[in-house]
């Protein structure tokens, strides 16, 4: 039971004023621009837009000023602005094949078809701190290769067309959107891949990580891993086409699994599948191997009672604002309740006592 507070308005202002303060910090050092924040925590920016389910570098990096890096704290301040935004439709699916990859690595063909783009990576860096970086110096160009506006198929093309890749199951309609729907169960994979997208990172990583572990018998492979920039169109009911609204940076992965088959599939390899916004590898595969553990059931296989095979656990866990809520909801006043369960303690105490005289 909650209790109203009476006569705090004035700590509360003072609370926010102390906020605003100690989130400038000292006012002799340059106070951070968002162009700063959008350009060179581009990282940051990318997740606070995946989870909070809004592309737009921009306000995701006002979001990381405000919450003085509290990432967590930024994606809620994106979600609640996301609300107030009017809707005027949905766009196509967006076609990744045709993304203008920036990176594009598999780990299964050592030639992939479209060859492999490193890109932007930490992969062979020797986590060594770069003392240059705290003298603030201009970081030299990079050698680039030629833009290329050529589709690259995806990898696990090949692999289908030998038959050695299951079919991905078509949905039925349109599939639902989380964002004005609540979370239901038993929960189709379109939904389930919604909700992997906007999860906490550490929370979808770490169930991952269970996967590999042998919680959930879900071994991979990166059949491709992708980042790059798509086109988003939407239709236009007055022109009767589609138009070209924009573009978005996407890293899309999937993996493939092994499938010892059944009674009317041959062994082959499954899928698992991953798309966020933004730059975040991590994420895409991570998600990419909690999707596939999800599968477990609708390919026939027999769970083994890992968590990321259980839909209700992942789904219903893995949203980190739901999680800070219910989590930070218990710093606020729960006297009531204490002193319920303080007399509670204080009679069982005192009948003990009196027994044992």
């Amino acid at each position: 039971m909650y209790v109203a507070v009476k006569g705090g308005e004035r700590a509360i202002d003072n609370a926010h004023a102390w906020l605003a303060e100690a989130r400038r910090g000292d006012t002799a050092v340059a106070e951070l621009s968002l162009a700063q924040i959008r350009e060179q925590l581009a990282l940051a920016v990318d997740r606070v837009m995946a989870e909070g389910s809004l592309y737009d570098r921009d306000l995701a990096a006002l979001a990381i000023k405000q919450a003085r890096g509290d990432l967590i704290e930024a994606v809620f301040l994106i979600r609640a602005y996301r609300t107030t935004l009017p809707r005027f439709g949905a766009t196509r699916p967006v076609e990744t094949a045709a993304m203008a990859c920036d990176r594009r690595i598999s780990a299964i063909f050592k030639d992939a078809p479209g060859g492999q783009v490193l890109g932007p990576t930490f992969d062979y860096t020797h986590r060594l701190l770069d003392f240059a970086l705290a003298a603030e110096g201009e970081a030299p160009e990079a050698p680039r290769a030629p833009a290329s506006d050529t589709p690259t198929p995806h990898v696990a093309t090949h692999l289908g067309r030998d038959g050695l890749l299951g079919d991905e199951p078509a949905g039925d309609g349109a599939p639902p959107d989380l964002t004005r729907e609540p979370l239901a169960f038993p929960a189709e994979r379109a939904l389930r891949l919604q909700a992997l997208a906007r999860a906490d990172e550490g929370f979808t990583l770490g169930l991952a990580y269970s996967t590999q572990r042998g919680h959930g018998s879900t071994h991979a492979f990166v059949g491709e891993l992708r980042i790059g920039r798509v086109g988003v169109e939407m239709d236009i009911p007055e022109l009767g086409f589609a138009v070209g609204i924009g573009e978005v940076e996407l890293t899309e992965c999937e993996t493939v699994n092994q499938f010892a088959g059944s009674k009317t599939e041959p062994a082959q390899f499954t899928r698992g599948y991953g798309l966020v916004f933004g730059q975040s590898e991590r994420k895409a595969i991570s998600m990419a191997l909690v999707d596939r553990a999800l599968r477990t059931e609708e390919l026939g296989e027999e769970p083994s009672g890992a968590p990321a095979q259980d839909a209700e656990f992942v789904l219903a866990h893995g949203d980190n604002i739901q999680a800070t809520g219910f989590l930070e909801h218990i710093k606020l006043p729960h006297y009531v309740d204490f002193q319920a369960e303080l007399e509670l303690v204080r009679r069982m105490r005192a009948e003990a006592a009196e027994a044992a005289q």
